[in-house]
């Protein structure tokens, strides 16, 4: 449990930097939402030390690809 409260709060900073860094040009709503699409493509991989690392370039990717309101 204490592996999936740690990944939790990685996914919660990963919020909050990439809300940061694109709030010229995504809501936190759409950040939010390319997070929990990029996170929601790992659930299945049963090594989880990295998905935190590999939701950030997702989710980043995701939202370098798609313009403002559109993601």
């Amino acid at each position: 449990m204490a592996d999936k409260a740690r990944e939790e709060d990685a996914i919660h900073g990963i919020v909050e930097r990439l809300t940061n860094a694109f709030s010229a040009t995504h809501s936190p709503a759409e950040v939010e939402d390319a997070v929990a699409k990029a996170h929601a493509s790992f659930t299945d991989r049963p090594v989880r030390e990295f998905v935190p690392v590999l939701v950030e370039r997702k989710a980043r990717s995701i939202l370098n690809n798609y313009p403002a309101d559109e993601t």
